[in-house]
């Protein structure tokens, strides 16, 4: 089959719509259930691409949250700490390597990841689907499924829930092409290889990446290789923390992506994982009400009674200081921009997440300026000499 119809495109009122083969040659993906849409496909492939080149990067299992064509999340499977399976809500899981990697992807951004499309390096498990099932998700693109794993996938969402077998050896043809306003675009692919050797040009004075900062920022740099520019990608323990795509300024990915970061560390503070929900919550909502939690709003958001509805005891706030000193503990954070930094108030943002290690491609007229920034907090910094927009 070298095509197929698809309800509409990005929008209902965008018809007809399918995906098919230029050259004629069979769609590299069967569906195995479901009918999953343009915006599905758009997810699986660039999912698909991510988690591979992980894979082949780190030689570990991995998995990818995405939304709207850029990961929330993506991670590679390291053994979980117990405070992290807590705030992941899998420590009632039995939790396999490719299941340990698909609970960091969906655990970065919880809220982002709320209808999700995941990406699976390896053959999907009955342990990684078991955790799936319980999640609010679009669908899912693998190499393959084993058959107790698609029993419990295919049970979800009514049965409607959309799994997509991908061909693990499919090679795509050197040039790609997008029309636009009836204009068709071409260029050749991103074949571009993520390794050590892209992170041995250090440009400050500290000049040392432990084990572990190589391989989180070879995870922050193909995390952005397939992220809407502009991107910023922080990332920590073989996971992404915190990703800011598609701003149009530098200052605001790095924002955005530590904001992210800081909320991922801020739902450690033993106050947020001593709170006490009420029994049988929805996942999305006891989600959304940790956000609350965390953000300045709270007392404000839950006056009058409402905490009620989400709290079995009334918690005490996480007072603004509480929230400083505990974020001022963080440390060893990775961090990755797609292009390079104009200006130091990138660093200057990034360390208040705890950021100790940079790759960005460098090449700014003002990369002293950086560099000397880097230096006041001694952290080491490399230019990779690439840059990765994606659009």
């Amino acid at each position: 089959m070298n095509e197929l119809e698809l309800k509409y495109g990005c929008n209902p009122n965008q018809k007809p719509s399918k995906i098919f083969m230029k050259d004629g040659k069979d769609l590299p993906i069967e569906v195995l259930n479901g009918k999953p849409g343009y915006i599905n496909f758009l997810d699986a492939f660039n999912s698909w691409q991510l988690v591979k080149e992980l894979k082949s990067a780190t030689g570990l299992p991995s998995a990818a949250s995405f939304k709207h064509v850029s990961p929330a999340g993506a991670a590679v499977a390291t053994q979980l700490t117990e405070t992290e399976k807590k705030i992941y809500f899998v420590d009632d899981l039995k939790l396999s390597p490719l299941a340990s990697a698909y609970a960091k992807a969906r655990g970065a951004d919880r809220m982002s990841s709320y209808g999700d499309w995941i990406a699976l390096s390896d053959i999907c498990d009955v342990e990684t689907a078991i955790m799936i099932q319980r999640e609010v998700s679009d669908g899912i693109i693998a190499p393959d499924y084993t058959d107790e794993a698609l029993q419990v996938l295919k049970s979800k969402r009514k049965g409607t829930y959309n799994i997509v077998k991908i061909d693990a050896g499919y090679v795509p043809a050197e040039k790609e092409y997008k029309d636009v306003f009836g204009i068709t675009f071409e260029q050749g692919r991103n074949e571009l290889k993520i390794d050590n050797q892209m992170l041995s040009n250090m440009a400050t004075e500290n000049k040392t990446f432990t084990s572990e900062a190589i391989r989180d920022l070879k995870i922050a740099l193909i995390t952005l290789k397939y992220t809407q520019s502009n991107s910023v990608c922080y990332t920590k323990g073989g996971q992404a923390i915190g990703v800011g795509a598609g701003q149009q300024s530098r200052i605001h990915c790095t924002r955005l992506a530590g904001n992210k970061a800081d909320i991922w560390f801020l739902r450690q503070h033993p106050k947020v994982l001593s709170l006490q929900f009420v029994d049988n919550i929805r996942r999305p909502d006891r989600d959304n009400t940790i956000d609350v939690y965390i953000s300045d709003d709270y007392e404000d958001v839950l006056a009058d009674g409402i905490w009620q509805q989400f709290f079995k005891i009334k918690p005490e706030p996480l007072s603004r200081d509480e929230k400083k000193a505990w974020l001022e503990t963080q440390t060893g954070v990775c961090l990755g921009s797609d292009a390079f930094f104009p200006f130091g108030d990138n660093i200057e943002r990034a360390k208040r997440s705890g950021v100790q290690f940079i790759a960005q491609p460098g090449g700014s007229i003002r990369d002293d300026n950086v560099i000397d920034t880097c230096n006041k907090y001694g952290m080491a910094m490399c230019f990779t000499g690439i840059r990765l927009f994606h659009h």
